[in-house]
């Protein structure tokens, strides 16, 4: 079998009965300790008790499913490798992913070389998928996951980093690190001997995290609404802080597909459920709590504001059913005077319409904070020069693009565009899910929310911002 190497957000189907996942670095002068470990979540993303947590000082699961290996040297000189192996077959079925984490010791992961991925069969060895990964200043990571879709085991390569350690990780995942600080400090830790590696901090299961903003119209929500957008916001907080972004504040614009291929999410409530759960990013991040929108397809249409007490009746009024029927009809019948008329966006991919679009409202729009663009799509794309130049020429402007893709279709350039050289800041993100509305909170903000604080740290420096 070939192994497959991975990109940021990929993931394959896992057939083998039990594997092994092994962090692999180049050690040497500078570089800090690597420990890896693995969470086992339920599919609420939390863990269930201390018992959970997999790693040095705790290298069984009761289950048997899940154990640490001893640390090794490679094959090639001052090459270092970390392990956990998993029993697939074993795992309990209240376990829905086991979360693959390192922490370093001493240094940050951008202090790391060769830092890589490896999933292998358990029995015979042979490699199944490698992820390369890169980092900055994260002292924690995730470098991917197992997780159950449709009764069948798959991975997916994550490298999720965390700017507040270990304890902004374990906080992630339902645990508390007891000895944790408040605050980071710029003190910096002392490297452990080989020999005798730290002690872990104390772990127990934490209560709801997160100190969400109150927002104008909140109190106009149906109480459902309402108390999906209260969990919601805590969750968004809880991804901000362990990122070292608590407190921060955007403009939050959101994009929306609305080419033909999208006619089923559209249907079956896919994007409705989307927006809504986006309303709690803007609701934590916007001071106002409002976004702007747009949709595309053949051509960008701006939507109204949304503004939060208004949700219900956006939704309503914004996010069509059967817009391909419409089109094909030829009529406009029963259009309320704000919605947009489909026949003028049409049916095919022009992604670089509607990034355009956006540009220039944020040039003639300034704001005193920087903008996140939550961008959803179901690919199909094909302009990939002209996105590509629509970005690059993006980079200089306080502006960040965060790309999902919604299904397993082409993304082109969008998938590519975390290694492409010559920018000053990467100032895209890019991740997919085979089905989104699966994908717990937890997990959504995380992956949506990753890459958006390292982003403010890097334009800052640049002077973007």
């Amino acid at each position: 079998m070939t192994a497959t190497s991975l990109s940021k957000g990929a993931n394959l189907a896992v057939d083998s009965p039990a594997v092994r996942a092994e962090l692999v670095w180049t050690a040497g002068p500078g570089v800090p300790d690597i420990d890896v470990s693995a969470l086992l979540l339920t599919s609420a993303g939390r863990v269930r008790d201390d018992g959970d947590l997999v790693f040095y000082n705790q290298p069984r699961h009761t289950s048997g499913a899940v154990g640490h290996l001893s640390k090794r040297t490679g094959a090639h000189p001052g090459v270092t490798v970390d392990a956990v192996e998993v029993d697939l077959l074993s795992v309990e079925p209240a376990v829905d992913r086991i979360v693959l984490c390192a922490s370093a010791d001493g240094g940050t992961f951008g202090n790391v070389p060769g830092l890589s991925l490896r999933l292998l069969d358990a029995a015979s060895g042979t490699e199944l998928a490698r992820f390369d990964m890169t980092a900055g200043t994260e002292t924690a990571l995730v470098g991917g996951e197992l997780y159950r879709r449709q009764g069948k085991w798959k991975f997916r390569a994550v490298g999720q980093g965390y700017a507040t350690g270990l304890a902004g990780l374990a906080t992630d995942f339902g645990i508390t690190v007891d000895d944790a600080p408040p605050t980071p400090t710029p003190t910096p830790t002392p490297t452990p001997t080989p020999t005798q590696p730290s002690a872990p901090p104390s772990v127990s299961p934490s209560p709801t995290a997160g100190r969400p903003r109150l927002t104008k119209g909140e109190e106009q929500l149906p109480v459902d609404m309402r108390k999906r957008l209260s969990l919601r916001k805590e969750q968004v907080a809880v991804s901000l802080r362990k990122h070292g972004a608590a407190g921060v504040t955007a403009r939050v614009v959101l994009v929306l597909d609305a080419s033909g291929s999208m006619s089923f999410l559209y249907s079956k409530g896919v994007v409705a459920d989307v927006v809504e759960r986006m309303a709690a990013v803007a609701a934590q991040l916007d001071d106002d709590g409002e976004m702007q929108a747009w949709t595309f397809a053949s051509n960008p249409a701006r939507l109204p504001d949304l503004r939060l007490g208004d949700l219900p009746e956006w939704l309503r009024l914004h996010v069509r059913v059967g817009e391909i029927s419409l089109f094909r009809r030829g009529r406009k019948k029963g259009l309320d005077p704000q919605q947009v008329d489909m026949r003028a966006v049409g049916i095919q991919n022009e992604e670089q319409k509607v990034i355009a679009e956006v540009r220039a409202f944020v040039r003639e729009h300034p704001a005193p904070v920087p903008t996140l663009v939550l961008f959803f799509s179901d690919g199909g794309v094909y302009r990939d020069a002209e996105i590509e130049r629509e970005l690059r020429e993006a980079v200089e402007e306080p502006v960040f693009w965060q790309f999902v893709g919604l299904g397993r279709a082409k993304y082109g350039v969008l998938e590519r565009f975390d290694t492409l050289t010559g920018r000053r800041v990467d100032n895209v993100g890019f991740f997919a899910v085979d089905d989104i509305a699966t994908v717990p909170d937890p997990e959504l903000y995380d992956r949506l929310l990753s890459e958006f604080p390292s982003w403010i740290t890097a334009a800052g420096r640049a002077g973007i911002l």
